[in-house]
C-alpha cells in the first residue's frame, strides 16, 4: 500500500471515529500533498510524501516553539498533537550507531576533508537517510566531523 493511500485510509478511520483533532491533522497533510501534485502535475511517490511530511513536521515544531515562547501552551499542545500524528507516517528512524556508520562511510567516499566537502557529504547522507534522520542534526554532525 502506498503511503498516500495509507494516509487516506487513516483519514477515513478518523472520520468514522469522530476524532476531529486527528482528522484535521490528516486533512492538512493530504491538502499539502494535493497542492504539490497540482503544482508539479505529477503523481506523488512515497519519497515525495515523506518529504512533505518532514516539511509539515518542521512547520509544526517551529510553531510549537513559538507558541511556548508566547506562553500559549494550548496552541503549542495542539501543534504537538499534530507532530505526533504526522510522525507516524515517517519511516523508522535510524539508530545513532547506524547514522554514525553512514556518516563515516560518506566522509570516506568523498575523500576530501574540510568544510568544502560539506555539500557532497550531505548529498550522500540525504540519499541514504532521507526521512530516517533529522537533517539539521546530521548537518551539525557533518560539520563537526569535517572540522576535526
Amino acid at each position: 500500500m502506498l503511503l498516500k493511500e495509507r494516509i487516506t485510509e487513516d483519514m477515513k478511520a478518523a472520520m468514522r471515529a469522530r476524532d476531529s483533532q486527528r482528522l484535521s491533522a490528516i486533512r492538512m497533510l493530504l491538502a499539502a500533498c494535493k497542492q504539490v501534485e497540482v503544482d508539479r502535475r505529477i503523481e506523488l511517490a512515497d519519497a515525495d510524501v515523506i518529504a512533505i511530511v518532514e516539511k509539515e513536521l518542521k512547520k509544526r515544531r517551529d510553531s510549537a516553539t513559538q507558541y511556548r515562547a508566547a506562553k500559549r501552551d494550548d496552541l503549542a499542545d495542539a501543534e504537538q498533537f499534530e507532530v505526533g500524528v504526522l510522525s507516524a507516517y515517517l519511516p523508522q528512524q535510524a539508530s545513532p550507531d547506524e547514522i554514525e556508520a553512514v556518516l563515516v562511510q560518506a566522509v570516506a567516499e568523498v575523500g576530501t576533508g574540510g568544510p568544502a566537502a560539506m555539500g557532497k557529504v550531505m548529498a550522500l547522507l540525504k540519499s541514504k537517510l532521507a526521512g530516517r534522520a533529522d537533517m539539521a542534526q546530521l548537518s551539525a554532525a557533518v560539520k563537526a566531523r569535517l572540522s576535526a
